[in-house]
């Protein structure tokens, strides 16, 4: 598995990540291949469903090379699942000491998440320096993300806000020195992967992919 270093510095050039429900895993490799040749290679499949931890195997086993995150760990046997399955990074919506622990057992590059001063503190005491900001648009989005970067910025702690990040407001937020990408769920709702609306998909995705230019190098 390559370093944590590697795998989210990749997420990072890529800018905007996919975030996706998946209800029949036979629709993940096509979902994946879409996103690739639209010029997002890279997802977050929410272990929210059953067909999840399948989704992501399929994915692992067809598409190698491609970013593919699982989100929604909130135990420490969901990142163990996940890196089983073959994710390449794993994502949690807060902070889980366990749940660190489970994703450095597993040798998986993990982003836990953050949206109080005291619970940024927590992700750097555990080393963490990439950090998910959910919900963003609930806990004061931008403004906020603005007003963690002054106690927070000089010690290398980046965010992926995501919950509220929307196309007309996404260059907004990557557009923000301490925001390492976006997660988003426009790209590919729920019901457009179900129907196999993969055109709509690719259209959205290669507008996404265009919005990396945004995205400011600290």
């Amino acid at each position: 598995m390559a370093p944590e270093s590697d795998v989210l510095t990749a997420v990072e050039a890529l800018a905007v990540v996919p975030v996706v429900e998946i209800d029949d895993a036979a629709t993940a490799v096509p979902l994946a291949r879409t996103l690739a040749e639209a010029g997002l290679p890279v997802v977050e499949v929410t272990f929210r469903t059953p067909a999840a931890r399948d989704a992501v195997a399929a994915i692992a086993a067809e598409l190698p090379d491609f970013l593919l995150g699982a989100g929604t760990l909130v135990l420490p046997d969901m990142v163990a699942s996940a890196a089983e399955a073959g994710a390449r990074f794993g994502v949690s919506p807060g902070y889980s000491r366990t749940c660190l622990d489970a994703a450095e057992k597993a040798g998986l590059p993990f982003v836990p998440g953050a949206v109080t001063p005291s619970e940024v503190g927590a992700c750097l005491e555990a080393g963490a320096r990439h950090i998910k900001f959910f919900p963003a648009g609930a806990y004061g989005g931008i403004s906020t993300l603005k007003a963690l970067d002054g106690p927070f910025g000089w010690t290398g702690a980046r965010f992926m806000p995501t919950g509220g990040v929307r196309p007309e407001n996404v260059a907004e937020y990557l557009a923000l020195p301490n925001v390492f990408a976006v997660g988003g769920t426009w790209i590919a709702p729920r019901s457009d992967i179900t129907e196999g609306r993969w055109d709509a998909i690719a259209e959205r995705a290669r507008a996404a992919a265009a919005l990396r230019t945004q995205r400011v190098t600290p």
